[in-house]
């Protein structure tokens, strides 16, 4: 693991530092194949956006050069990139403070292959996500409680990935992907309005379901659809599709997820 703060190599992060006192920033999490940084311009957008809206002064041109200092480094790339936007140091209070932001980018090298649907058990979490402030909506703040518990009971119940309701009853994604869910005859993945992340893999798959003619609603789903489900994948930026071949004590279809994934080539993302 590497990490690089500013194009910078780092072994250490100030103490005073903001993203540990109060969460305050915003991150994306990559994958780079042979040296790809795939869906950059999504996840690019993402940072951007989140910067906007956490008014954070961030120079994102810091992500090139420390790319091109790790480039540097290594013949091939393969492997997670994690980005990360702190408001920097700051003293005690939430007042924020005039400098820019620092970025932050981890690398985790990793042998990697092609990617092709991975086959899961899965289930429905007992723990509920709250509603999110509108502004907050959709974006990867540095602020992952709700996550951290969630994974905790994904873990008890030995799933790798679960989906995960809000406090009104909807379903809204997964621990940490988003998700796509067959009922009917017809794929629906969740609306979200009021909390949920909004993933570079959901926009890529929505937008290539559209090229393919493929329709997809975007709608509440209510816990009470459950039992109504046929097939379920989730997908994130490390992979297009974690399809759930067993739900609770329920066989899911798995053909419609093959024959998504072939008509999507989601095998090609880049």
């Amino acid at each position: 693991m590497q990490c690089y703060k500013n194009g910078q190599l780092i072994d250490s992060i100030p103490l005073l530092d903001r993203a540990f006192h109060y969460g305050d920033g915003c991150f994306t999490t990559a994958r780079i194949f042979q040296g790809i940084f795939e869906l950059k311009e999504l996840h690019f957008a993402r940072l951007k956006r989140a910067c906007q809206s956490l008014s954070l002064d961030a120079d994102l041109s810091q992500i090139e050069k420390s790319m091109e200092q790790l480039q540097q480094q290594h013949s091939s790339l393969n492997g997670t990139l994690k980005i990360v936007i702190s408001r920097g140091e700051g003293n005690r209070g939430y007042s924020l403070p005039l400098h820019p932001a620092d970025i932050y980018l981890w690398y985790y090298p990793a042998t990697l292959q092609a990617f092709q649907p991975e086959w899961i058990a899965s289930g429905m979490l007992n723990r509920a996500l709250g509603l999110t402030m509108p502004n907050l909506v959709g974006l990867k703040t540095l602020n992952r409680l709700e996550q951290v518990l969630l994974k905790q009971e994904a873990d008890q119940q030995g799933w790798l990935e679960a989906l995960v309701s809000d406090v009104q009853g909807y379903i809204v994604e997964g621990v940490s992907s988003n998700c796509f869910i067959r009922i009917n005859g017809r794929w629906i993945t969740p609306e979200l309005r009021y909390n949920g992340v909004h993933g570079v893999m959901r926009a890529t798959i929505l937008s290539r379901m559209q090229q393919s003619q493929i329709e997809c609603e975007q709608r509440y789903i209510g816990i009470d659809e459950l039992g109504q489900i046929q097939s379920l994948f989730f997908c994130n930026a490390l992979h297009p599709m974690k399809a759930v071949v067993r739900f609770h004590d329920r066989a899911l279809e798995q053909q419609p997820c093959l024959d998504l994934f072939k008509t999507l080539k989601l095998n090609q993302i880049d």
